[in-house]
């Protein structure tokens, strides 16, 4: 027992050990040794902006980034909020007097350049690492962040966003198994049904819980100084997705308890006796024309001999043959009609969905300004 208890927690430090050197050669691979700003460039879209080169180098590896001022000040007051203190070094002040020409005035933007790479370098050299350890920070400078390592409800601005992304785009992929199994189970394909519906049970399960963690996220950013009408966007953004998760709960569960119950009809069926009264199998079958033991004469009939009733008889066999061939081609374009609706009714979704997000990403951009006009008045 000893000799297996010995072998048990060796094997546990091993596999310590080795979680630990991962995570210790991830974070060499990651660390940076130097940050400079060689350069910066003029570009028209949306509007015409600056933006200027970072040239980040790690251990291993080193890599560029482009950012513009605006992006700077939003980090530099990200840091001081989710730290308590500002970050060492002095941000270079705006150009409030000189707004249209500093794009253009190269002294001006040689100053910005290098007030930039100094305000960088002096958060690398700290002392203390909370701000460059922190998770703004390292997503601001592209440096590898795993989305496992941020404590949960702990959002920027810009990553509580992505993550609605995210859970946006699960929701329409439950959807899509769920319109899946639908369209399976129609077919008659109980097993692929049952699949489909499995995997949307799936993608359902853990949804609700990040749903929360995005809630709790968003309330921890209203302390933090978001706007009010943008807390407000935001509430409804995650009452949408909260609504999204019940109607497909809804839709799953029913599904299931449908498929239940037709089992269980299945299973109970009825004895053959009484099937057999219900049908009323006791009673010798017999050919009943118009309600009575003998068919009725009528005026087409009546002058007709044996040969003229079978005649007549396959015309309107034939008149009926034509009828039904007539609403089955109905039919079938009355089904092409429908997956027609349903095909454009899925890309307006869709198109929806883009929507939704372009909306999104304009209104982030619009509460950006607002705090820049307010930092300006």
């Amino acid at each position: 027992m000893r000799v297996q208890g010995r072998d048990s927690l060796l094997s546990v430090v091993q596999g310590s050990s080795h979680k630990y050197k991962q995570r210790f050669r991830t974070f060499r691979m990651t660390a940076i040794q130097a940050v400079h700003i060689h350069g910066y460039e003029e570009r028209s879209a949306p509007k015409p902006h600056t933006v200027y080169r970072i040239d980040i180098q790690a251990h291993v590896r080193s890599w560029q980034m482009w950012r513009r001022y605006s992006e700077f000040d939003d980090l530099h007051t990200e840091l001081a909020k989710s730290t308590g203190s500002p970050p060492p070094g002095v941000l270079p002040p705006k150009h409030k007097f000189s707004i249209l020409r500093s794009h253009t005035d190269t002294r001006l933007l040689e100053e910005r350049r290098v007030g930039l790479e100094n305000y960088l370098r002096a958060i690398i050299s700290a002392k203390e690492d909370k701000w460059r350890e922190n998770f703004v920070f390292r997503e601001f400078l592209g440096v590898p962040v795993s989305r496992h390592g941020v404590p949960p409800g702990q959002f920027t601005s810009s990553s509580w966003l992505e993550e609605h992304l995210e859970l946006q785009t699960r929701i329409r992929d439950i959807r899509a198994d769920v319109n899946k199994r639908d369209a399976l189970s129609e077919r008659g394909d109980a097993g692929a049904s049952h699949k489909a519906n499995v995997s949307a049970k799936t993608k359902l399960a853990g949804l609700v819980s990040r749903i929360n963690t995005l809630e709790k996220g968003l309330r921890e950013l209203g302390m933090h100084g978001i706007s009010e009408g943008e807390l407000g966007r935001r509430s409804d953004m995650v009452a949408r997705l909260l609504d999204d998760h019940d109607k497909l709960t809804k839709m799953v569960t029913v599904a299931r308890q449908t498929s239940q119950s037709s089992g269980s009809f299945a299973n109970n069926a009825a004895p053959e006796s009484d099937r057999a009264a219900l049908l009323g199998a006791s009673k010798p079958f017999a050919r009943v024309f118009g309600g009575h033991s003998h068919p009725r004469e009528t005026e087409r009939t009546r002058p007709l001999d044996e040969h003229g009733l079978v005649g007549l008889q396959q015309a309107q066999l034939e008149q009926q043959d034509e009828q039904l061939s007539q609403l089955t081609t109905i039919l079938q374009r009355q089904r092409q009609l429908g997956e027609a609706i349903g095909s454009e009714i899925a890309s307006q979704i869709e198109m929806l969905d883009d929507l939704s997000n372009n909306v999104d990403q304009v209104g982030g951009k619009l509460a950006r300004t607002n705090r820049q006009l307010n930092r300006l008045q």
